[in-house]
C-alpha cells in the first residue's frame, strides 16, 4: 500500500515537473516575443526622434529665412521711400523752375503712359512742335504706369516735361470672371495721376491724353477758349478734342463745337472742382463708361468738336477770335433748336438714299434703340449707346455730315420736347 502511494506521487511529481517546465518554456517563448516588439517599438522611436529633430532644425533654417526675407522687406522699403521722396522733391523742384517761367497755367497736360515708349515719343513730339506762346501756359506731364525701362528712360530724355511713375504692387481683384485686369489697372493709375495733380501739384485743370494720340496745330489755343466757357457755364462737365463721328467723310466745318450728353474721352479737359467730385467714387474699372451714366454726369454735358483736335488736319482756328456764346446751355438749346428745325425732314426706308437727293440739312427720325441702329447703320456711323444716350448725342440727337457740307440729324422720340420744338 505504501509502495502504490509512493509510486502515484512520483508520477505527479513528474507531471508537475513536466507542467512546470512547460509553463516555462511558453514564458520564455511570450517574454521573446515581447522583447522583439519592444526592442522594435524602440527603434521606431529612435527612428522618430530623429525625423522630428530634422523637422524642427528645417523649421528653425526656414524662420531664420523668414526673418532675413523680412529684414530684407523692411530695408527695400526704406530704400523705396528714400527713393520715392527723392523722385517727388526732383519732380517739385522741376515744375517750380518751369512755373517760375510762366504765368497762372491754363491746365496741366498728362500723358497716360505704360508700355510702349515709341507711341510715347511720337506723341510727345507732336505737343512740343506746338510748345509756342500760349502752350507754354500747359506744363507738360508723363504719368507711366509700372516699370517699363524703355518708357521711363524716353520721358526722361526731354527736359521740357515732369516724368511721374505709378508703382502699384496691389494685386487685383476683378469683380466678374474672365475680366482682363488691364482695366482696372487703368482706372487706378487715372485716379493716381488725377488726384496728384490736382491735390498736390494744385491745378486747376488738367487735359488727359493718351500716349497714341498726335494733336492738332489749334488744340491749345482750343482748350483755352474753353476754359474760359467752362468758367462761365458750370452745367459743362469737361470739354473734349474728340468726335466719335470725327472721320473725314463725316466732318466739314473745323470752327464749329456741339454740346453733348455722352462723354467723348480721348483728349478731354476737367476742372478740380469736378474731380473733387468724382475721386472719392472713382471706379476700380471702366472708368469712361462710368462717367457716361447719369448718376455721375447729372445732366451736366461735354463740349466737342466737328472736327477733332487730336488729329492733324491742317487746319488752324483762331479761337480768340471766335464767339463760343453760342456754347451756353441756355443760348445752345436755343440755337440747336433752331437749326434742327429747318432742316428737311425724310420718312420711310433708304434713308441714305433720301439724304442723298435733298438740298440742304435733313433729319430722320428714329422710334427706339433698334430703330436708330438700324439707321446709324446705313449711314456708318456710331451705334452705340449708353444709359440710354447714343454716343455723340445732344437730346437724344445725333448730327454728322454726309456727304459734307450736308449735315444729318437722327433725331429721337422726345428730342422735340426736349428742345422745347413744337411739331413742325
Amino acid at each position: 500500500m505504501t509502495d502504490k502511494f509512493l509510486c502515484d506521487f512520483r508520477f505527479l511529481l513528474l507531471a508537475a515537473a513536466v507542467a512546470f517546465i512547460y509553463i516555462q518554456m511558453c514564458l520564455f517563448t511570450t517574454q521573446s516575443k515581447y522583447a522583439d516588439r519592444l526592442a522594435n517599438a524602440v527603434e521606431a522611436e529612435t527612428r522618430c526622434t530623429s525625423q522630428m529633430r530634422k523637422l524642427i532644425d528645417q523649421i528653425s533654417m526656414q524662420q531664420s529665412r523668414i526673418v532675413d526675407l523680412e529684414e530684407d522687406k523692411k530695408r527695400q522699403d526704406e530704400e523705396y521711400g528714400q527713393m520715392k521722396a527723392l523722385v517727388q522733391d526732383l519732380q517739385l523742384k522741376g515744375l517750380q523752375r518751369r512755373m517760375d517761367k510762366i504765368q497762372t497755367p491754363v491746365a496741366a497736360v498728362v500723358i497716360m503712359a505704360c508700355n510702349r515708349a515709341d507711341y510715347l515719343e511720337r506723341t510727345i513730339k507732336s505737343i512740343l512742335k506746338y510748345q509756342n506762346a500760349v502752350a507754354s501756359k500747359y506744363p507738360l506731364f508723363v504719368s507711366q504706369d509700372g516699370s517699363d525701362p524703355q518708357v521711363r528712360e524716353k520721358a526722361l530724355s526731354y527736359d521740357q516735361l515732369t516724368h511721374m511713375q505709378h508703382l502699384d504692387s496691389k494685386p487685383v481683384q476683378t469683380e466678374r470672371p474672365g475680366e482682363l485686369i488691364a482695366y482696372y489697372k487703368i482706372a487706378r493709375h487715372y485716379k493716381w495721376a488725377l488726384d496728384k495733380l490736382f491735390h498736390e501739384y494744385k491745378f486747376s485743370r488738367v487735359i488727359i491724353l493718351e500716349d497714341d494720340m498726335e494733336i492738332a496745330p489749334d488744340f491749345f489755343d482750343y482748350f483755352e477758349a474753353a476754359a474760359a466757357l467752362m468758367e462761365k457755364d458750370k452745367t459743362i462737365m469737361a470739354v473734349s478734342s474728340w468726335n466719335d463721328n470725327g472721320q473725314k467723310q463725316f466732318v466739314h466745318d473745323p470752327e464749329i463745337l456741339y454740346r453733348s450728353d455722352f462723354f467723348p474721352g480721348l483728349g478731354w479737359m476737367l476742372t478740380k472742382s469736378t474731380w473733387n467730385e468724382l475721386s472719392p467714387k472713382w471706379p476700380k474699372a471702366y472708368w469712361d463708361d462710368w462717367l457716361r451714366l447719369q448718376e455721375n454726369h447729372k445732366g451736366r454735358q461735354f463740349i466737342r468738336p466737328e472736327v477733332c483736335r487730336t488729329y492733324n488736319f491742317g487746319e488752324h482756328v483762331d479761337w480768340k477770335s471766335k464767339d463760343l456764346s453760342y456754347l451756353m446751355e441756355d443760348e445752345y438749346i436755343k440755337h440747336f433748336a433752331e437749326i434742327l428745325k429747318n432742316a428737311k425732314p425724310i420718312n420711310g426706308a433708304d434713308a441714305v438714299l433720301k439724304a442723298s437727293n435733298v438740298q440742304g440739312d435733313v433729319r430722320v427720325h428714329y422710334k427706339d434703340q433698334p430703330d436708330f441702329e438700324r439707321i446709324a447703320r446705313q449711314f456708318g456711323v456710331f451705334q452705340e449707346w449708353k444709359d440710354g444716350v447714343p454716343r455723340t448725342a445732344y437730346k437724344g440727337v445725333v448730327v454728322f455730315r454726309y456727304p459734307p457740307p450736308r449735315r444729318v440729324f437722327l433725331v429721337g422720340p422726345k428730342s422735340f420736347e426736349l428742345l422745347g420744338i413744337k411739331s413742325v
